[in-house]
């Protein structure tokens, strides 16, 4: 089963284009679906999470925002694979 991952994001952010970016090939390497979400498309996540975009999260396990941090989030996913 592959491991789901969301990204919040906005459409005008270069940080969350890079981090997408960025996120890309660790996704393949993990066998990871990335889910971007659009924080300014829900007034939830807008309230929740609106000075930490870019935001990478696993469920509710929030593992890296506003620069993708490589070694922290290939060791989470070689955790739970």
């Amino acid at each position: 089963m592959a491991i789901e991952l969301t990204l919040l994001s906005r459409h005008y952010c270069h940080l969350c284009h890079d981090m997408e970016s960025a996120l890309a090939p660790l996704a393949e390497e993990f066998g990871a679906v990335v889910t971007v979400l659009d924080v300014d498309a829900d007034p939830a996540l807008e309230i929740r999470y609106d000075e930490l975009v870019p935001l990478l999260l696993h469920g509710e396990t929030e593992l890296c925002h506003y620069f993708l941090d490589e070694a922290k989030t290939r060791e989470y996913l070689a955790g739970i694979r």
